[in-house]
């Protein structure tokens, strides 16, 4: 546990650093005297100092695995995840908000959307913040620190302007820190821009080894951007790109008339979509670069990406650093976020409280559509598997159901109201839930020792799994490059759903799945399998055309095609911007 202990003191450390700026900034100081502190030639000439300074742009980050944020909106209004009003009691009704999200009836006022506005393009301007900075002190650093360290601000600035571009489109996008309002940049150039960018930059970032991951740990490096990188080609076309809009996509602002700022035109970059293929073609070609640094590995235990102590795993790429102890910044009202991981509190049983000897009383909301349990065999780890026996279960498994007994073993609990605790993945209707509908997520490791007041585990955000499926699947949507899935690493990752078989685990993958790895729609079942509420499922089911198919997405009612977008929030166009004649310079996505 020390290492990650003196990771995460130094990213509190790094929060600190705000404290510093000011002196990186204000010029005067340079002409005043020193009498022993370090000047700011010194400071900044010092790559320790440096980390710091740009570690504080990380703070926003930790808003994204929120449910009142984006991980909410990405989990519930997909098929993987779904919380209904409970009764009795009318737990989660919340005046019809979960149920909005759960059958696609979201309107511009949702908590959610502001949040996730809010938060990711603070996160950005911080970044642009950081990056004027370094500029202005450029002279004291050497010219190997300046691009890494400007190179991973604008990587991270690249994600905080994904997550915000995933879930609207149309977006303010901004390279530099300055107060301007332009219209909304149009989906496909803000593609552009974020490919041009990450491209240009991602080569900057450091190479993760073993001998330097603990000091990379939760920051921006080379795989994260390339696995980026990845995720934006083999979205492209969902996204509304083309091969044509691309390439012609320009900068709406001309930041700085010598180029040092500012995205520049995709051919600038070396990078040319002639065709639909072009797209998987760069997929595969930055899923080769993550593949070929040797940077990662695919664990043997499937579990071990999420344990308790789940800095360990090579296999995690970018992960929010957390820190279960810590207090934050929470009011308890509806549509309030914390920057802290509550997915074990999320989903549990009240009951399993009892159980477990868990700190906090779990909130019994969150679990998975009925249908999407369907889409596990019952021998594979992932699922809620075959035991049957709750939490008399001798193995782990991926989902909880059955009945939940007292921590000795020996007698089934009863919930407030008298009713035997027993989860089933059955649920009765989102607006008539029993406490007990509902499989709940357990692949999060369940601190049983009451250690932790919330989850120390920290959130995966990007996985080297996802680059191997992502690689495989660009393929086949056309890409140039060569198949991976005869590779160790691959077969580790299929045999593993089926660690429970032993030396028949490869042999029982292929008979529950024998076409995940050649036909698009069962790899898309088996993305789900693997990656359940890590925030991709939604944009899978866009790209795959499922999003809005309720006989796919259970429960969905709205299946209009413009809400692969989510609104502007009403807050945001309510006091914004206008131009010269009153009209408003941001207006809303179409259809809302």
């Amino acid at each position: 546990m020390e290492r990650k202990k003196s990771m995460k003191k130094s990213f509190v450390s790094a929060l600190m650093c705000a404290m510093i700026i000011p002196l990186f900034t204000t010029c005067h100081m340079l002409d005043e005297k020193n009498y022993g502190n370090p000047t700011v030639e010194e400071m900044m000439s010092k790559e320790e100092n440096v980390i710091l300074l740009v570690g504080q742009a990380y703070a926003d980050v930790k808003w994204l695995h929120d449910h009142w944020g984006y991980w909410g909106v990405a989990s519930l209004t997909a098929d993987e995840c779904v919380c209904p009003v409970r009764v009795p009691g009318e737990h989660w009704s919340d005046g019809g908000y979960w149920k909005n999200l759960n059958t696609h009836r979201w309107n511009e006022f949702g908590d959610a959307f502001k949040n996730i506005w809010n938060t990711t393009i603070s996160g950005a301007v911080l970044c642009n913040k950081l990056i004027n900075t370094l500029e202005m002190n450029r002279e004291n650093m050497s010219p190997d620190l300046y691009d890494q360290y400007v190179g991973e601000l604008e990587v991270l600035r690249s994600y905080y302007y994904y997550m915000l571009f995933d879930c609207f489109g149309r977006i303010p996008y901004l390279e530099a820190f300055q107060d301007v309002t332009e219209p909304l940049m149009e989906p496909h150039v803000v593609w552009a821009h974020l490919v041009s960018c990450l491209e240009r930059n991602a080569v900057n970032l450091p190479i993760v080894t073993d001998g330097n991951r603990s000091m990379n740990y939760g920051r921006c490096t080379q795989g994260m951007a390339y696995a980026l990188l990845a995720r934006l080609y083999l979205n492209a076309e969902s996204f509304g790109c083309t091969p044509e809009n691309v390439m012609a996509a320009k900068r709406t602002l001309d930041i700085d008339a010598n180029r040092k700022k500012g995205s520049v035109l995709l051919d600038e970059v070396g990078i040319e979509i002639n065709s639909s293929a072009d797209f998987y073609t760069n997929a595969v070609r930055c899923c080769d670069v993550v593949i070929n640094s040797g940077s990662y590995q695919i664990e043997e235990n499937f579990f071990s990406n999420f344990s308790i102590e789940n800095d360990k795993s090579k296999e995690n790429i970018f992960v929010i650093v957390e820190d279960g102890n810590a207090d934050f910044d929470y009011r308890d009202y509806a549509g309030s976020m914390a920057n802290k991981l509550r997915i074990t509190m999320l989903t549990l049983h009240y009951c399993h409280q009892k159980t477990w000897d868990l700190i906090e009383k779990p909130w019994n909301g969150f679990c998975a559509r009925p249908t999407f349990l369907d889409r596990y065999n019952e021998r594979d780890v992932r699922g809620p598997g075959n035991e049957g026996k709750g939490t008399l279960n001798q193995k782990q498994w991926g989902w909880f159901v059955g009945p939940i007994y007292d921590a000795k073993g020996e007698n089934q609990l009863r919930d407030e109201n008298d009713t035997l605790a027993c989860v089933r993945k059955e649920i009765e209707s989102l607006d008539q839930a029993t406490w007990n509908d509902g499989a709940r997520l357990l692949k999060y490791e369940i601190d049983k020792k009451k250690t932790y007041k919330y989850c120390e585990n920290d959130f995966v955000l990007f996985r080297y799994a996802d680059v191997l499926w992502m690689k495989e699947e660009a393929i086949l949507r056309g890409g140039a490059g060569t198949s991976g899935v005869a590779s160790e690493d691959f077969q580790r990752m299929l045999k593993r759903a089926f660690a429970y078989e032993g030396d028949n685990a490869a042999a029982a993958y292929a008979a529950a799945y024998p076409t995940a790895t050649t036909d698009l729609q069962s790899m898309l079942d088996e993305r789900g399998r693997e990656f359940a509420w890590e925030n991709v499922r939604r944009r899978d089911l866009i790209r795959f055309g499922k999003y809005n198919d309720p006989n796919y997405v259970q429960y969905v009612a709205a299946t209009d095609e413009y809400r692969k977008w989510f609104p502007i929030p009403y807050s945001v166009l309510e006091k914004g911007k206008r131009d010269e004649n009153g009209n408003p310079i941001w207006t809303q996505n179409q259809g809302y």
